[in-house]
């Protein structure tokens, strides 16, 4: 990504922080959860990946590909998945951009748009991503304790801390767009 050193690499500390959380979340005894967590992790990892600042780290010509490649498999997978649960519309949208991410990185390498001001679908995507951040962020606080649990659910089954790290993902979306 372009832009300050710094923010990139806050950006990379919150995503990859966000992946493990999500990799520790897919040992939960919670089938949904598990599901969720993998393709979430995936994400996180992926959005730290791609934050490294230019400065310190470019990538090989062929990073930019394989980036689109795996991220379009895992808009596959979500749409795939979206049959039985709307939720994964929103995996789509975010592998979707994660994919154009990619695509606008190989095909210009350290010009981002080139200084033409912000593209439609760059424009669409924050929009989207904004909005998505608001509505997690309000929905965050306060969640009750999980029923039949009395308080005490386990740490990765915790909807709060799930909803949070989604929540992060969101930010770093939104962070991530315009420094293209």
């Amino acid at each position: 990504m372009h832009g300050p050193a710094s923010s990139g690499w806050l950006l990379v500390a919150l995503c990859a922080a966000t992946g493990a959380y999500c990799l520790l979340r897919m040992r939960s005894s919670v089938e949904e959860q598990r599901r969720a967590a993998g393709g979430e992790a995936l994400m996180g990892f992926g959005m730290a990946a791609m934050a490294v600042p230019a400065a310190a780290f470019t990538p090989p010509s062929w990073a930019w590909p394989a980036y689109a490649v795996v991220f379009g498999a895992a808009g596959l997978h979500a749409l795939w998945a979206a049959r039985t649960h709307v939720r994964h519309l929103h995996h789509l949208v975010g592998a979707g951009a994660m994919v154009y991410m990619a695509v606008v990185m190989a095909t210009s390498p350290g010009h981002g748009h080139g200084g033409s001001g912000v593209p439609l679908l760059t424009g669409i995507l924050l929009l989207y991503f904004t909005a998505y951040v608001l509505a997690t962020g309000a929905r965050l606080v306060p969640v009750p304790a999980a029923a039949g649990t009395g308080g005490s659910a386990r740490w990765g089954d915790r909807p709060e801390l799930a909803r949070a790290c989604r929540l992060c993902m969101g930010v770093a979306m939104v962070a991530m767009l315009p420094a293209m």
